[in-house]
């Protein structure tokens, strides 16, 4: 079991559940889209998240997000520790910083007593994109190997000044590297961990990519908290951390829909109807398997073990619990049929 520590109101590690982050992609000097993004972002199941402050304007506007903020916020900072310092004094719940580039010692142990004074844990972000050159000269190029070193370099930093309230993040765009990179750190260190693939490209791959990453790792038992990083809206991340946590067996609430891929059987727009059902119960938090099925001749069979379901027909269907056939009618009323029976579970 991992070491526990405290976002706001949020616990990570310590045999809490995982924990699904996000970062906003609104300029943080706009308070307004900014709150009005996480707001989304809560609505949708996300639990923490990350802002950038980049510059001194960003931090005056992150105390104000996080006075009306829903969610914990995290102060992305890279370089100036003084805006580490006016976001932790500025109702920061978390401080990432990746502490080889915010300058000498002493600006690290300046960060360290402010969060030390206000209960403020410390992401240490390695990414293989920005090692340090000393490492990259060591190992050829960002190896697991060079991630998990400069991770320690970085802890030991922190612990030189008393400072255990810390997360750890070694992120690459090479899901193996990732992989196992958190596989080793994990062997050595019971520091919790944030884990996902960055920079993965379209969303297609980016999908898969973190899919196959942070996967790999929550079957392994590894990774206290989770983003799923997508060049697209925050919210798509939050639903596809949800999707992987309930594929890993990690998370009950929510709908697990399965349906056939289609074939010559099929009679109905399977595609177009699974994507209404998809859209219509993204937000309902039922823990209940719905099926989609394309056909009568195996849909009620091959998925027995589905709460609720329905097959579709030539231009009529049926819907089935359990297996069993409950109802039969025409095809456009199988949807609201189906939603209204979802609704009554």
């Amino acid at each position: 079991m991992t070491r526990e520590i405290c976002v706001g109101n949020v616990k990570i590690g310590g045999g809490a559940p995982v924990v699904i982050q996000s970062m906003l992609n609104t300029k943080t000097t706009d308070v307004e889209a900014s709150l009005a993004q996480i707001r989304q972002l809560h609505t949708a199941g996300c639990q923490i998240v990350r802002l950038a402050v980049p510059n001194m304007q960003s931090a005056r506007s992150f105390a104000e997000i996080a006075a009306e903020s829903p969610l914990p916020l995290v102060a992305d900072i890279h370089f100036d520790y003084k805006l580490a310092i006016a976001a932790a004094e500025g109702g920061a719940s978390k401080i990432r910083i990746n502490p080889g580039n915010i300058g000498g010692e002493d600006r690290v142990q300046a960060v360290v007593d402010v969060c030390k004074d206000k209960g403020i844990p410390i992401r240490i972000g390695v990414n293989g994109g920005s090692l340090d050159k000393r490492l990259l000269e060591k190992y050829g190029h960002p190896t697991a190997e060079a991630l998990v070193e400069s991770a320690f370099e970085h802890i030991a930093l922190l612990e030189k000044y008393s400072f255990y309230d810390t997360c750890v993040s070694m992120k690459s765009s090479t899901v193996p590297t990732m992989i196992a990179a958190a596989r080793l750190f994990r062997s050595r260190c019971d520091y919790p961990l944030h884990i996902g693939v960055t920079e993965t490209g379209p969303v297609r791959q980016g999908l898969i990519k973190s899919a196959m990453g942070i996967g790999a790792l929550l079957v392994d038992g590894i990774g206290d908290t989770i983003r799923v990083s997508l060049t697209d809206d925050p919210v798509e991340e939050v639903y596809a951390a949800k999707d992987i946590l309930k594929a890993a067996g990690l998370r009950k609430e929510g709908v697990n829909i399965i349906s056939c891929p289609t074939c010559g059987r099929t009679r109905i727009d399977l595609i177009g109807l699974v994507n209404q059902v998809d859209e219509a119960l993204k937000d309902c938090q039922k823990p209940i398997t719905v099926a989609v099925m394309g056909c009568i001749v195996n849909g009620p069979g091959e998925a027995r073990e589905a709460d609720i379901g329905i097959a579709g027909g030539d231009g009529w269907g049926t819907i089935f619990v359990k297996g069993e056939q409950v109802e039969k009618l025409p095809y456009e009323e199988l949807l609201p049929a189906l939603l209204k029976r979802i609704e009554q579970m």
